[in-house]
């Protein structure tokens, strides 16, 4: 696409939209950090960035952008890994950060209403204090809410609760050509029209900008409990994954860890974790409503794990020692950061009955391409983060053409074993040159069909998620 270069025309017209200086970084003060995301992967910098504090002023902006042709990227927390909230096509950037507030708690209904920046720790902190649980846990806690929403993230805890999309409820969001647009409404069902809501969620800022969102609550668990199993193999631990999910209780969260990942965040980030011994461990959580029902879980959890080769079951009980095995399982990308020159990740999803095979497999793959690779995941519902981690002895040049050979092979390696590109990391720039083979030419037409109707200039978010090559 050919979009207006960004003058000193175009500030001046922002900066009489938004009439708050502060708020606009322009040339040498655009922070660094606004170049790429978590991972670093793509950098580009936008011309301006706007840390926009209302849906009236996006839609201004926006309705100056559409008229203009300039090409817009909206930002959170910039905690994605994909690439998805850099400025690939330069422009204007708009910063949900700022709109930061949390609007309304309706007790009787069970929902809460945020604007898009709060973070999703704020948000946990925030309705524990009133007795209610938001279930959707990615693992970085200082990720933005309208980022979780926008690439319907799901974490750790989807395998009793589901997704980011199974909480939302409604939202408020700006179109590209600047209407303010409520999909859906606070009720329970609905089965009003089209589902919009729905296929913007995971859209990952392609279609509109988040604005407010109405997320569903639930009564805060009464008491919980994590498990920890370590095994003499990771084939021994994945296995042991359906014969979790066949007990009578379902887990709230089940993940799988190797010891070198483990030694990592222990050797750089000096954590702790409470078991030293084994292969492969198996954490599983369980929530309850009273002591006798988690009781009954963990029992039955415990002995199923002693009885299919676990060397042992640990029991973290209180909150405490619950905290420490999850705060190392929660700083595995930290420690990747702290222990490598660079990282990639390939976030596959597969079933559950190929995740020994998978990560057997992946190991190869990077190890043929001179790569060194900690895989982990969400192993109760098959999501995957292979952990690609570059050495100190690898060329910049080398580590490119290794590493897109390997994601190449990884995620062939997923299609063959009934697997997808994406558990919830998304598609981003970084991915888009493998969405086709996953979806399909048809598919990718419908997609393309789904943005030309949202966005008939392409200028929100170009470049990610979906190629359309127009002139």
């Amino acid at each position: 696409m050919s979009y207006k270069k960004f003058d000193q025309t175009d500030l001046e017209a922002i900066k009489n939209i938004v009439k708050d200086e502060e708020r606009i970084l322009y040339a040498k003060n655009i922070n660094e950090e606004y170049s790429h995301d978590e991972l670093g992967g793509a950098s580009s910098y936008p011309d301006v960035v706007v840390k926009a504090t209302s849906a009236e002023e996006i839609s201004e902006i926006m309705k100056y952008a559409y008229e203009n042709n300039i090409p817009v990227t909206p930002r959170g927390a910039g905690t994605g890994l994909v690439g998805s909230s850099v400025a690939i096509e330069h422009g204007i950037m708009i910063d949900s950060s700022l709109m930061n507030h949390i609007l309304e708690l309706d007790e009787e209904n069970l929902t809460i209403t945020v604007e898009p920046g709060v973070l999703l720790m704020e948000l946990a902190a925030y309705v524990e204090d009133h007795d209610f649980f938001y279930p959707p846990d990615p693992g970085e806690k200082t990720a933005s809410i309208g980022g979780n929403v926008i690439t319907n993230a799901g974490g750790m805890k989807a395998v009793r609760y589901g997704l980011t999309r199974d909480f939302v409820r409604c939202m408020e969001a700006v179109l590209p050509d600047g209407s303010i647009m409520n999909f859906s409404s606070n009720v329970v069902k609905n089965t009003t029209g089209f589902d919009v809501k729905d296929l913007v969620i995971g859209s990952e800022g392609t279609l509109c900008i988040l604005t407010e969102v109405t997320l569903k609550l639930l009564p805060a668990p009464t008491c919980s409990s994590t498990l920890v199993m370590p095994f003499r193999s990771l084939e021994e631990c994945a296995d042991m994954v359906p014969k979790v999910l066949d007990l009578p209780f379902v887990p709230t969260a089940i993940e799988f860890l190797e010891r070198e990942l483990i030694d990592i965040v222990e050797r750089s980030l000096h954590k702790l974790f409470p078991v030293k011994h084994g292969e492969a461990v198996l954490i599983v959580m369980y929530d309850a409503s009273s002591k006798e029902e988690l009781d009954r879980a963990v029992e039955a959890a415990a002995e199923a794990a002693l009885e299919n080769g676990a060397l042992d079951c640990n029991i973290a009980g209180t909150p405490e020692r619950a905290a420490s095995v999850w705060e190392v399982r929660g700083a595995i990308l930290e420690g990747m950061k702290a222990d490598s020159v660079a990282q990639e990740e390939c976030d596959v999803v597969v079933p559950r009955s190929e995740i020994a095979e998978y990560v057997k497999q992946a190991k190869k793959i990077a190890s043929a391409h001179g790569i060194r690779v900690e895989p982990c995941g969400h192993c109760g519902d098959g999501n995957i983060h292979t952990e690609m981690l570059r050495g100190p002895e690898m060329s910049d040049e080398e580590w490119k053409k290794a590493t897109h050979e390997s994601l190449t092979e990884l995620y062939a390696l997923s299609k063959k074993l009934g697997g997808q590109l994406s558990g919830e990391h998304g598609i981003g720039n970084g991915r888009l040159d493998f969405l086709e083979e996953f979806a399909g030419p048809r598919m990718i037409e419908l997609y393309k069909s789904i943005k030309r109707a949202f966005d008939d200039k392409l200028i929100l978010n170009p470049g990610k998620m979906i190629k359309i090559d127009e002139n």
